[in-house]
Formats: structure tokens, C-alpha cells, sequence
């Protein structure tokens, strides 16, 4: 498997195109928004040098990296030699629906299919294609260059030849796959958003501060990040749609997003990529400075 086709420019996307173009793989970034295209090259291109500062890579390391790397704005010319896509839009239902089903069209029968999809059903996205057994989910974790992790969810009809392809191709990464089944959230969101959902319920009900409840989960649970800290990271947008496919699937309460947050996302307060969440970042993305409203 040579060629990578990579649906999304964003956050995600850029990273997983980063990751496999490094390690010697043609990727196709597909993104409708030519602006998008050029700031997820503009976001590689910063990442790589950072990369060269710390002596990890050479100066022919990154040129390399960036030639593997080719752009498109249309979907069928960018699939058109694909053998693996991996479709890293934003989580939402129906567009991922929407892009499964042009990718079924656009790409050749024996194209992989899959989704990074942090929460949305495997299952569910491998039903509006006609082939089912070739669909997969590939969760990588954010930013994709350095984080191991590779969550890798089977629909109910992905074939044992697919899981295994994609198990395979992720340690060639240099990641760690771990297959799980296909639930809401999967194993990784499953667990962290109820905590940050919780985090954010601690924070609403008055009972600590912002700085307090994530100086309490870092020194005291070894967290490298606290949890509202990583919310912000994450996007509050992201966190509440998780919350909403795990809420919706399991109709179960304790997954109910908390007001606050439902809020903060309809006034966009997103986080780090809107400049304020539970911090302010208008000065430095770091979160030193909690957001006026928590102070």
C-alpha cells in the first residue's frame, strides 16, 4: 500500500497526512476550501520545522515529506489511485454520511475505507456503501505526529483481512493499534468525556475553580493536562458532539452533556481554535490565563 487518500485539512487531517507522507507515503489531502488546503500545509510545514529544531528530523526529512504530499479540491481526482482513504472531516453525522457515500462511487472496489471518527458508528457509515466489510475506523489522537495511539473500530460487517491490513499499516506508522468493537464513543471517548463532562459539571455547580480542578486532576491523578484544559484542546464543539452521539445511543443520563457547556458552544466559546474556552488564549496558547467569566 503506497497511496493514502486524506478527506479534511483541518486539525486531524493535516496530521494524519504529516504522519503518512513521513514515513515514505503518497497522500492525496483532499479538502473543499483551497484556503483549508494551504493552512494544513502551512501547519505541516511549522510542525516539521519544529521537528528539525529538535534535531528529530533533517532538512531533507521534511523536503521529502512535503513532496509525498499532493493537494486536491475535488474528491474523485484525489481517490483517483487511492488504495486506503481515510476520512478525518468534522464529526457530524450527516456529512460523514454524505462523504461515505461519494467515496463509495469515486473510489475503486478495492479501495479501504476508513473513518477517524472519534464517537460515530462504524456500522452505521459502512451501511449507506455498498461494501461494507471494507470499512474501517482509524481514530487517531491529537496531534497525530506524536501521539501512539491508534484506536482501530470494526463495523459489524469489516472483514478480518481489513482489520488486519489497517492493524499492520498502523504499526508501519510507528503507532500502537488497539482494536476495539463498535459502541458509542469506542473505548478512548467512552471514558474521557464523561470525565471532562464531569469536570465541567464540577466547575457549573460552584464547587472549584477552573485553575483548582485541573490543579486537582494533574497533581493528584498524574494528569499531563487537566481535564478543562484539555477540553479546550480538544474543541468544546467536538467534546459536546461526542457527548450527543454517547447521550443518543445509550440514552443513558450520565452522558448528558452539562448546560454550561451546551453554553459555552452556542456562544463559541470553543477553546483554543475560538481564542477562549475555560481559558483565554489571545496571548499565548498555552492555558495560563483562566477566561474572564471563571475568574
Amino acid at each position: 500500500m503506497k497511496n493514502i487518500a486524506v478527506i479534511g485539512a483541518g486539525t486531524m487531517g493535516n496530521g494524519i497526512a504529516h504522519t503518512f507522507a513521513q514515513k515514505g507515503f503518497k497522500v492525496q489531502l483532499i479538502d473543499i476550501s483551497q484556503q483549508s488546503l494551504d493552512k494544513g500545509l502551512a501547519t505541516i510545514t511549522k510542525n516539521l520545522d519544529r521537528m528539525i529544531a529538535k534535531e528529530k528530523i533533517s532538512e531533507a526529512d521534511k523536503e521529502a515529506t512535503l513532496g509525498n504530499i499532493s493537494t486536491f479540491t475535488n474528491v474523485k481526482d484525489g481517490v483517483e489511485y487511492a488504495e486506503l482513504v481515510v476520512e478525518a472531516a468534522t464529526e457530524n453525522i450527516d456529512l460523514k454520511l454524505k462523504i461515505f457515500k461519494e467515496l463509495n462511487d469515486a473510489c475503486s472496489d478495492e479501495t479501504i475505507l476508513a473513518s477517524n471518527t472519534s464517537s460515530i458508528s462504524i456500522t452505521q457509515i459502512a451501511a449507506v456503501t455498498n461494501r461494507p466489510e471494507m470499512v474501517i475506523g482509524m481514530h487517531f489522537m491529537n496531534p497525530v505526529p506524536i501521539m501512539k495511539l491508534v484506536e482501530i473500530i470494526r463495523g459489524y460487517n469489516t472483514s478480518d483481512e481489513v482489520t488486519n491490513t489497517i492493524m499492520e499499516l498502523s504499526k508501519t506508522l510507528g503507532k500502537t493499534p488497539v482494536e476495539v468493537n463498535d459502541y458509542p464513543g469506542f473505548v478512548a471517548n467512552r471514558i474521557l468525556m464523561p470525565m471532562i463532562n464531569e469536570s465541567i459539571e464540577t466547575l457549573y455547580n460552584g464547587v472549584a475553580g477552573v485553575a483548582e480542578i485541573d490543579t486537582v486532576m494533574k497533581l493528584g491523578m498524574a494528569h499531563p493536562m487537566g481535564p478543562l484544559q484539555l477540553a479546550d484542546f480538544i474543541g468544546l464543539d467536538v467534546c459536546l458532539s461526542i457527548l450527543n452521539v454517547m447521550y443518543n445511543g445509550f440514552k443513558n443520563p450520565k452522558y448528558a452533556p452539562c448546560p454550561l457547556l451546551v453554553n459555552m458552544v452556542m456562544a463559541g466559546k470553543l477553546g483554543v481554535k475560538s481564542g477562549e474556552g475555560f481559558y483565554d488564549y489571545s496571548q499565548s496558547r498555552k492555558a495560563e490565563h483562566v477566561a474572564k467569566q471563571f475568574i
